[in-house]
């Protein structure tokens, strides 16, 4: 019973914990780099073992949520071309990259519903996988090949959402009583996704560190507005959610995005310093998950006591 007590009370500490350490060990990340997806797919089949396929839906939701995404990535960059290209680029991506691979798990670990994160998560990335290329031409114009680069970005983003979700169902068909005992240890999935995100942030701060000491100032305004595209997002996803009764599930939807395929679209389809904005999205958004999940258990201590 100590120990479960213990849990509770350094859990809100866990994230946060794993965003510093990996600030400062930052340099020796590319050792563990590797690890970082299977990771990601541990964590999404545990997650997607309480997920039922028919409760998986495309609803309102998730279709607005969707055209506010596209919109609003579009509308962004046009009102921040002006100063320039890297920063409307790096701003634009912070909105219109996908629904991160983790959002589930988040999703239920704040009380939201998984299946409809899920079902958004799936129409995020294929939307993305579709119409990026477009939107990257379109920026570029007309210089990126279409059908090659839509096949690349599904090959960076399907086999982490849709394998563990296919391996979760067949477990469902060959051993329900395997697949239950997985489902009831959803909290597993917090300290992998706790070391997960310690890879992830160690690698953003040495990409970042990595540029040359002249892009400073751009870089800095690129940080600035990626914090202010993650807070709009995720007030904008929690008003939307609540409309259709999952304030949780929009602002995870809309709010927590695939950092690590946006840094990879960026470098590759866009002015490279724009891939800063994802790099420091990633602080961004674990930041309002960590506080997110520590008033969440501070309230429960509360409701307890």
């Amino acid at each position: 019973m100590k120990h479960i007590i213990t849990l509770q009370r350094i859990k809100p500490w866990v994230l946060p914990g794993a965003m510093i350490c990996g600030i400062f060990l930052h340099n020796y990340m590319g050792m563990l780099e590797w690890s970082a997806p299977w990771l990601i797919f541990i964590m999404l089949f545990i997650t997607f073992c309480r997920v039922k396929p028919s409760e998986m839906k495309i609803d309102s939701m998730t279709l607005t949520i969707l055209a506010v995404q596209l919109g609003g990535a579009t509308a962004v960059y046009f009102a921040l071309l002006p100063f320039g290209d890297a920063i409307a680029q790096g701003a634009m991506i912070c909105v219109f990259c996908p629904t991160a691979t983790a959002a589930p798990v988040i999703t239920g670990m704040l009380g939201g519903s998984v299946p409809r994160l899920v079902a958004y998560s799936l129409a995020s990335n294929l939307t993305v996988a579709v119409c990026a290329p477009l939107v990257f031409s379109g920026i570029n114009g007309g210089s990126v090949d279409i059908f090659s680069s839509t096949v690349e970005i599904a090959k960076k983003v399907f086999p982490l959402i849709v394998a563990p979700l296919i391996c979760a169902l067949i477990l469902m068909k060959i051993s329900p009583k395997a697949h239950a005992t997985i489902a009831k240890r959803q909290s597993w999935s917090f300290y992998i996704w706790a070391v997960s995100l310690f890879i992830v942030v160690g690698r953003a701060v040495s990409f970042v560190m990595s540029e040359p000491p002249a892009k400073i100032p751009t870089m800095i305004a690129i940080g600035v507005i990626a914090g202010m595209m993650c807070g709009l997002q995720f007030y904008a996803g929690r008003k939307i959610g609540a409309r259709f009764g999952d304030k949780i599930a929009g602002a995870q939807g809309l709010g927590q995005k695939n950092t690590v395929l946006a840094i990879w679209m960026a470098l590759t389809y866009l002015n490279p310093i724009s891939s800063v904005g994802p790099a420091a999205y990633i602080a961004w958004q674990n930041t309002v998950n960590s506080l997110q999940l520590y008033y969440k258990e501070k309230r429960e201590r509360r409701n307890q006591e």
